[in-house]
């Protein structure tokens, strides 16, 4: 083994020698050509130690370049998975990072090093810790990474931060991403890079399509705005998921976001975004294939009372559904919310046909007791 560890020595002062050559001839060709072989040779010995002390001891050689900089941090990138252990592929992810740090030409590189740390601490159950690495790289400013690469990463941070029910840098962090951006046509975005432009490398296999990011970042937007039952951006979420090509496409897909999409107009206050929303939704020819929501909708565009035991019988066990079988955020509260709501539409359609009530005759409207009703009006 020692005879194997000298040996090893031996070929890497060798091959150090001529990396030296190299780059003080400023061969970029060579130079790259030797630091990828000093890393090849330590991976293939096994040793694990000396391919990290390696790679930390070529990154500070002086005047080293750029390109043999980048070259070997990527050929390493490539072992992570090859690692023996854990805590072995945790300290080549480290090294990799605080060699990368502060270089602008791999900041691509250090990036996806860090998330491939965050997602090693999110599975030790480290969620604080992996919310923290996220937070230091700031990718909307990587000129060179793909747009779709960008938004995952920017949704990862998000995603972790609701985790952590850290509410407020959730929502600091969503703002980063346009939503505009989900609406635009690839296709129409591969022009030739100009002179000087930065080029834009190509997101990696695992990244999602920008579809199927729009989805994601909405998902994960009706978490944020599901802590503080704030109805009416939940609804406009569900729309906007809707509206995808590959669910608008698919009743089984469609349906029971279309279902969420009412709950939730029903839920929310009424303004003028909920009317306009309210009377798009019920324009919408899908709604004639789940009746009962067509028929709870436009009970809320339809000026008269509507009686509260009653269409709560009628739709208690739809409520019951949605609240157990379709993974709907609708809880006690939605409930006591939906009550409000049908008191406060009773209550404008009082308004309109009446300029004088007794509260007794109010009350009895509203199906409210005489102490409640004076309340509500109030």
């Amino acid at each position: 083994m020692e005879g194997d560890s000298t040996n090893l020595d031996a070929q890497i002062e060798s091959l150090l020698n001529v990396e030296k050559q190299m780059r003080l001839a400023s061969d970029v060709a060579g130079t790259r050509k030797a630091v990828i072989d000093i890393v090849e040779l330590c991976y293939k010995a096994g040793a694990w130690k000396t391919l990290n002390d390696q790679i930390v001891l070529l990154s500070k050689r002086r005047g080293q370049l750029k390109q043999a900089i980048t070259a070997m941090v990527q050929k390493a990138m490539e072992y992570i998975d090859l690692t023996p252990d854990m805590d072995t592929r945790i300290e080549l992810i480290k090294t990799l990072g605080s060699v990368s740090a502060g270089k602008i030409y791999v900041e691509i590189e250090r990036a996806r090093l860090i998330k491939r740390l965050a997602k090693i601490k999110e599975e030790q159950g480290k969620i604080e810790e992996a919310a923290d690495l996220m937070q230091e790289v700031a990718v909307e400013t990587f000129g060179s990474m793909a747009k779709t690469e960008k938004i995952a990463f920017i949704l990862e941070q998000v995603r972790l931060c609701l985790d952590r029910q850290d509410y407020v840098r959730a929502q600091i962090l969503s703002r980063k991403i346009s939503t505009r951006v989900f609406d635009a046509d690839p296709s129409k975005e591969k022009k030739k890079p100009k002179e000087g432009d930065n080029i834009v490398q190509d997101a990696p296999a695992e990244i999602p399509s920008l579809l199927e990011l729009k989805r994601i970042y909405y998902e994960l937007m009706i978490r944020y705005y599901s802590h503080n039952n704030d109805y009416l951006e939940i609804c406009r979420c569900y729309k906007a998921i809707y509206d995808i090509p590959a669910i608008k496409e698919d009743p089984a897909k469609w349906t029971p976001i279309l279902r969420k999409i009412c709950w939730y107009l029903v839920l929310a206050p009424c303004d003028p975004m909920q009317s306009s929303l309210l009377n798009s939704t019920l324009e919408d020819k899908n709604l004639s294939e789940i009746p009962n929501f067509r028929l709870l909708l436009k009970q809320l565009v339809t000026m008269e009372v509507i009686q509260w035991t009653s269409l709560w019988t009628f739709f208690k066990e739809e409520y019951e559904n949605e609240k157990n079988l379709h993974g709907g955020a609708l809880g006690d509260k939605a409930a006591e919310d939906l009550k409000l709501r049908v008191i406060e539409h009773n209550i404008l359609v009082v308004s309109k046909y009446y300029s004088r009530i007794t509260l007794k005759r109010l009350a009895s409207l509203l199906c409210l007791s005489l102490q409640r009703s004076i309340f509500q009006t109030w």
